[in-house]
């Protein structure tokens, strides 16, 4: 069966798609299904590209303008992304990445799904003159992508959209992301594929990190997070005088700081492993799948600000944790790449729409887990 693709752009050849819907009526298939592509006007999301994909079951958005994030993501009419006070997409020119603070990127952080990377992937960083070399998790997420391109598979019945993203400094480095996200006709999930490539001729590192995030309806009252965590350890203070309730959501004091916990998980033969967040009831969830062959670390992010106690979580997978890039060189956590050497990562986000699925998940967590409790540091 045929493989039907639509070249969506193209920088180096000129190639710019008009605006469009693709649906199932163009291959002539049974099943019902539509990629939609705009590019949005007004404010901060002027000149913002996204791709709507609709495989039946589940909706979601990818802005290539936003190095291939996602956006949105919907089960129906239900929002499973997170009310961010930001208003996006942000068109990366509206982020001030090189302010002195190196907080800037903060402005268009209102995705689903944003990778950190690719130089670094960490808070901002300063050299010993005060000038700001690394900025807050890096520059991948407000770099556009070059080359876009839509697919149906007939025979598997899935739908991708792929693109590449550079990332690059004169006489430092040049990193490229070719990053495919694809789903299935009625499944209830998304898989993101990402290679990223050295293209220098000398070995250069990078760092990725998926920082992942949900707010209600998954994120409410008695919500909890689930993994199989071997090892797991409080960033600060503040974190550490939270590990009673670590992985559970509670209406505390919203004036209490953020509280992130770093963890190392165990893993079946092939390495695999996965990470869940369900809500008080055990009626929706949502698992993150990943190997850890490639994506070692994971960070647990829990913030309380705004007018909801825990606004948003973020379940981060990562090829380090999100310290300053050379304190994670120091410890090792960098991904090295020989000259024009690339590597892949994969991630999966399954949702969970009744609780049976949920229960399914926690006891393959729990399978994991080998009920053995983590090693806290």
């Amino acid at each position: 069966m045929a493989v039907h693709r639509w070249l969506l752009c193209d920088a180096k050849q000129r190639h710019y798609a008009e605006p469009q819907r693709i649906s199932s009526a163009a291959v002539s298939t049974s099943s019902t299904w539509s990629i939609e592509t705009q590019t949005l006007r007004g404010g901060r999301q002027d000149g913002v590209d996204v791709i709507e994909v609709d495989n039946g079951a589940m909706r979601f958005v990818v802005v290539p303008t936003r190095g291939m994030n996602v956006w949105k993501c919907w089960l129906g009419s239900r929002e499973l992304s997170w009310p961010s006070p930001v208003e996006g997409p942000v068109h990366p020119q509206f982020v001030p990445l090189e302010e002195p603070s190196g907080a800037g990127w903060l402005e268009g952080f209102d995705e689903l799904l944003t990778r950190c990377g690719l130089h670094s992937n960490g808070p901002p960083e300063f050299a010993a003159d005060g000038r700001l070399t690394n900025p807050l998790h890096g520059r991948i997420a407000n770099s556009p992508a070059h080359w876009v391109e839509a697919s149906y598979d007939e025979e598997s019945q899935e739908i991708a959209i792929e693109g590449i993203v550079c990332e690059q400094r004169f006489g430092a480095y040049s990193l490229q992301l070719t990053s495919r996200i694809s789903t299935r006709l009625g499944e209830t999930s998304l898989r993101v594929n990402d290679r990223v490539a050295n293209r220098t001729s000398r070995p250069a590192d990078c760092q990725l990190l998926y920082h992942i995030n949900f707010g209600s309806p998954l994120l409410d009252e008695g919500s909890q997070f689930i993994a199989p965590a071997a090892r797991l350890t409080p960033r600060d203070a503040n974190s550490a005088a939270g590990l009673n309730d670590w992985d559970r959501y509670s209406a505390r004091d919203e004036t209490v700081a953020e509280e992130v916990y770093f963890l190392e998980l165990a893993a079946d033969a092939q390495g695999n492993t996965q990470a869940l967040l369900k809500n008080g009831a055990g009626d929706l969830g949502v698992s993150v799948r990943f190997n850890v062959r490639q994506l070692p670390y994971f960070t647990l992010w829990k913030d309380r600000l705004g007018a909801e106690n825990f606004r948003v979580t973020g379940l981060e997978p990562g090829t380090n944790y999100p310290n300053q890039r050379t304190l994670e060189s120091r410890a090792g956590r960098v991904v090295s790449l020989g000259a024009a050497e690339e590597k892949e990562f994969e991630v999966m986000i399954q949702f969970h729409a009744e609780a049976t699925a949920v229960k399914q998940a926690c006891d393959e967590i729990a399978f994991l887990q080998s009920s053995l409790p983590p090693r806290v540091v």
